[in-house]
């Protein structure tokens, strides 16, 4: 199954993410298209898209003419927010496995694991792969959600991700540790093949609990959450993949 491309400003995003939840860039501190781009290692668009969406999610305000500032978030609003979403993908989970998936959906789900598998394969994460494992994790999310059939979750998991790192492809990742990062999603693609597991046999209150315990994980595994800031590193020390 092809996976789409994910852009540079993905990347750009999982680093911003980064530091802003760490503290490196502070709140209230305006984040400057062409520093930032130069530190970065990626032309002014990345940066301009990465922007944009970040303002989506609540984590950079608009400054008019001169451009965005970061948004201090608590790490109450970031837990809350998570656990709302834990809870309505486990709504989800516990739904398509009562009500049993189709042969396509099936097969949807067994070529998104196999896509996990091969980007693990090697026992190490490079730029591309995060790119990769972005698009496979929103992939698998979003068909699971799709084929529960409820619109209301839908529509309230859409409202949830203008919370600070609420959406499942919210992510924030500490480019400097990649190995760490390889264990920790590593982990969740295995609880993904555990979700399906128990959806495909029909364990409604397993794919629940599963479900509602990978969104914790997110919490649990996410150092990018504790104040890095007083290492006192630079803009561009997170990033440690050019891209392009």
């Amino acid at each position: 199954m092809d996976m789409p491309r994910i852009k540079p400003g993905q990347r750009v995003m999982m680093a911003l993410r980064k530091m802003i939840a760490s503290g490196e860039i502070k709140s209230g501190e305006r984040i400057a298209e062409i520093p930032t781009a130069a530190a970065l290692g990626v032309s002014r668009m990345p940066v301009r898209t990465a922007l944009r969406s970040l303002e989506q999610e609540g984590l950079v305000v608009r400054l008019g003419a001169r451009g965005y500032a970061a948004r201090g978030v608590s790490s109450d609003q970031i837990r809350d927010a998570i656990e709302v979403r834990g809870v309505l993908e486990g709504f989800a989970a516990r739904r398509l496995a009562e009500r049993g998936m189709t042969a396509e959906t099936h097969a949807r789900f067994v070529a998104l694991i196999a896509e996990g598998e091969a980007l693990f394969a090697a026992g190490r994460l490079n730029g591309e792969d995060l790119d990769r494992y972005a698009a496979y994790n929103q992939a698998f999310h979003d068909t699971l959600v799709s084929a529960a059939g409820n619109g209301a979750v839908e529509s309230a998991l859409a409202r949830n991700g203008f919370e600070p790192f609420a959406a499942a492809g919210a992510l924030a990742l500490d480019l400097m540790d990649l190995p760490a990062e390889y264990e920790h999603l590593l982990a969740a693609h295995r609880q993904h093949q555990a979700v399906l597991d128990a959806v495909s046999c029909g364990d409604a209150e397993g794919a629940e609990r599963i479900m509602r315990d990978h969104a914790l994980a997110a919490i649990r595994n996410a150092k990018v959450f504790e104040a890095a800031a007083s290492a006192g590193a630079p803009l561009g020390a997170a990033w440690s993949i050019r891209a392009d």
